[in-house]
């Protein structure tokens, strides 16, 4: 049966294409009109102070969101039994609900990133400079540096140590490609939800995209950690790893790491293909 609701057909082979598909539809001026790109480099930011409040924003979350979440984990390991902590579950909240406020408080300076792997994305969508992408790169891997060392200052080398830093490593019973397709999977339900929820061009197609982007995330991240804590300990965020493997400075924590850099960024370049080619290819509705 063929039925209509706002000039859109609906129904699995009823959608008929009205206008060209792809980021480059022709669509009414009081619609969603494509940003220009990017430049690679642009000269003009490192004059700004925005641009360099935009770092130290980046910095400060990805240092505030490495503290609480290290933190977590360590109180978790260290206590006697599941049920005197917050066990799997709060690690998992606290990871989620941290993306969530640290995002909503950020987004309007520096568009709340906190990951390399999300503005690794949005590079490869000529959405930021790579200027832009690597000092933000450098600032959250220093943010999450700095949040680690803070936890072993709280914690004391020998319980730091011994609980693993909270540092990432593939879990006994996993190979390290297990690792690295639970990292490239957990990061791509990562950035296609940050993409889908943030993407003007939803609104302007009326859709019941949530106006609170940063919910959506966190939650993404929430449920990533519960699916894959028990594999790799949760990664897909490469500037997370790297602050409790230098604070560690372990072997067991440097001899896998690179699988904490190959499958976000890896994960999120497909998001960003899957994304741009078929979530972003629709015909908008009439007007």
């Amino acid at each position: 049966m063929d039925r209509r609701e706002d000039g859109v057909h609906i129904g699995t082979h009823w959608f008929r294409d009205r206008h060209p598909l792809g980021t480059a539809a022709q669509i009414h001026d009081k619609d969603y009109k494509e940003p220009p790109p990017a430049p690679l480099f642009e000269a003009k930011e490192l004059r700004c102070w925005s641009f360099y409040r935009a770092c130290i924003a980046e910095f400060t979350a990805t240092f505030l969101f490495e503290y609480i979440s290290l933190l977590t984990v360590i109180e978790v390991k260290k206590s006697p039994t599941k049920c005197s902590s917050v066990g799997v579950l709060g690690i998992a909240w606290a990871f989620g609900g941290m993306i969530f406020t640290l995002v909503y408080c950020t987004a309007g300076i520096s568009g709340g990133h906190i990951n390399p792997a999300v503005t690794f994305r949005l590079f490869l969508g000529r959405k930021l400079s790579f200027t832009r992408m690597l000092l933000y790169m450098v600032m959250q891997c220093a943010g999450a540096i700095c949040g680690a060392g803070v936890v072993k200052g709280f914690q004391g080398s020998t319980d730091f140590n011994v609980h693993g830093g909270a540092a990432n490593v593939v879990s006994d019973g996993y190979s390290k490609l297990d690792g690295l397709w639970a990292e490239i999977i957990g990061t791509f339900v990562l950035v296609y939800t940050v993409f889908s929820a943030t993407d003007a061009k939803f609104s302007a197609r009326d859709s019941h995209v949530p106006i609170l982007a940063p919910l959506p995330i966190g939650f993404g991240v929430f449920l990533v950690h519960l699916a894959t804590i028990p594999i790799t300990g949760t990664g897909i965020n490469p500037a997370r790893s790297l602050g409790a493997a230098v604070i560690y400075n372990k072997d067991q924590s440097w001899n896998e790491h690179w699988i904490f850099w190959a499958g976000p960024l890896a994960g999120a370049a497909l998001a960003a293909v899957y994304h741009q080619i078929i979530i972003r290819a629709m015909p908008f509705k009439e007007s």
